[in-house]
């Protein structure tokens, strides 16, 4: 479920590598290195950068892999999760016991559902609508606890009220999640899986669930101790998860220079973020070196990298292309589009309108 926002304390971005979705994700600043972004203490800082521009881009030779466009991935739920209705700019989603409502600017049509569907609800976000606002919530039955339990593709994890609207999961990752989920377990050997900008873990842990060994790395203190919590709740305390508090680009450019490498790799970086120490991250000027990174660092038998961008304004061209060219001479095939939530209604079980959620580019061997 989408870097897609996050996390729990929620920071928010990452440094040139570590963000995720300006919200709650962030690094020194708010809530991930994966994540979002979020007012961070003052603290000494590098040139915007300065990892990223350390190290050109290689020159790729060889044909560019095929290509599949658009290719549109679309959930109705799962587990605990269903998205109800939306419009008027938000949108009426299930998580486990609990109805909420939270703000979504492409809702752009109107409810499907009465008023007193929405009226009944646990809670809704208010306040700040853009991504890195802050806002609260309002109860409007009983007043909720922090935290609650939920499960999804058979992992246990702790839902979170979050000051940036988002609830410690983004559901349109779960297409993502079970194709690698699908992999894992056929693949007939334990796959290396790593998950930059990682967020609360569900990601990894769903990985890791399926046999693979997993590198969770999230900039934020904060998401990296609620996904050990969540790793808890999972009973999966003895399966083989790194979690490495860093920023992600720092953390994928020493992986380069030691020659480790990944089967699959999963990065949903945030628009803007900052590392642990002050990095700063720009989608635009440091994806490209990011993914360049990415592609070394995969193995001879790779399954697949896979990227996607939430809250940006740009066409899934933009990264298709950028993924190709990467690519170059590696053979396979690059998919691209966008990832969308399909309403399910009440029931979870009526499909209606497809609310669009990120763009998203996968290369895979064949």
């Amino acid at each position: 479920m989408r870097q897609k926002e996050r996390r729990p304390g929620q920071k928010s971005a990452a440094g040139p590598s570590g963000g995720r979705r300006n919200d709650d994700r962030g690094t020194s600043r708010p809530l991930k290195v994966a994540g979002k972004t979020v007012p961070a203490r003052e603290a000494p800082r590098e040139p915007a950068g300065a990892a990223a521009s350390e190290r050109p881009l290689m020159a790729r030779t060889g044909e560019r892999p095929t290509e599949r466009v658009p290719v549109i991935l679309e959930s109705l739920g799962a587990g605990d999760f269903h998205l109800i209705d939306s419009g008027n700019g938000e949108k009426l989603e299930q998580y486990g016991p609990y109805r909420i409502i939270r703000p979504e600017g492409q809702a752009l049509w109107r409810p499907s559902l009465p008023a007193h569907v929405w009226e009944k609800v646990d809670a809704a976000f208010t306040g700040d609508t853009d991504e890195e606002g802050t806002g609260r919530w309002r109860f409007p039955k009983d007043a909720l606890g922090e935290t609650w339990p939920l499960n999804l593709l058979g992992v246990d994890f702790l839902g979170r009220f979050t000051s940036f609207r988002h609830v410690g999961v983004f559901p349109e990752q779960i297409v993502h999640w079970t194709w690698m989920k699908q992999q894992v377990e056929a693949a007939g050997r334990p796959l290396k899986v790593l998950n930059l900008f990682g967020y609360t873990g569900v990601a990894s842990l769903v990985a890791a669930a399926a046999g693979a060994e997993v590198t969770h790395v999230d900039a934020s203190k904060k998401a990296i101790g609620w996904a050990r919590e969540n790793q808890a709740l999972s009973r999966l305390d003895k399966a083989p998860i790194r979690w490495i508090c860093e920023d992600a680009m720092k953390f994928i450019l020493r992986e380069e220079r030691r020659g480790n490498a990944y089967d699959i790799i999963l990065t949903d970086p945030p628009k803007f973020g900052r590392g642990p120490n002050g990095e700063v991250w720009h989608l635009f000027d440091h994806l490209p070196v990011m993914l360049d990174v990415c592609r070394e660092i995969l193995s001879p038998n790779a399954v697949g990298l896979v990227l996607t961008a939430y809250s940006i304004r740009a066409s899934f061209y933009s990264i298709h292309e950028l993924m190709r060219e990467t690519m170059r001479g590696a053979g396979g095939v690059v998919e691209s589009g966008e990832l969308v939530i399909r309403e399910a209604g009440l029931d979870g079980k009526t499909p209606s309108r497809a609310l669009s959620t990120s763009l998203f580019s996968r290369w895979v061997p064949k």
